[in-house]
């Protein structure tokens, strides 16, 4: 799962959409106003982004607006986390081997 996750945001536009969507939920029309990107590219990122679970979409009227979906955060934090616990372990590794010299 967190593959995709990785996957998904590797992409720069990707990446810009996700943080545009951090902010605030947005329409296809909105995100595309504010990038350097085509309406039917922001469409392709956004369907990227829905697929590896970063962003969920909801009909309001003849428009879409996504938002984060924040279930799909879970991969990355869970990740993150355990390299986190792994830096602390072995830094608590060297400092115990430092204080037995």
């Amino acid at each position: 799962m967190s593959d995709r996750v990785f996957a998904a945001l590797a992409d720069p536009t990707r990446r810009a959409i996700f943080e545009r969507l951090a902010d605030e939920p947005q329409s296809v029309g909105s995100l595309a106003a504010k990038l350097p990107v085509s309406r039917p590219a922001v469409s392709q990122h956004l369907k990227a982004l829905k697929e590896a679970g970063l962003v969920e979409d909801q009909a309001q009227g003849t428009s879409r607006i996504y938002r984060i979906d924040p279930r799909g955060l879970g991969p990355i934090r869970r990740w993150l986390d355990q390299q986190w616990e792994r830096s602390l372990a072995n830094f608590k590794a060297l400092t115990e081997q430092e204080d037995d010299r």
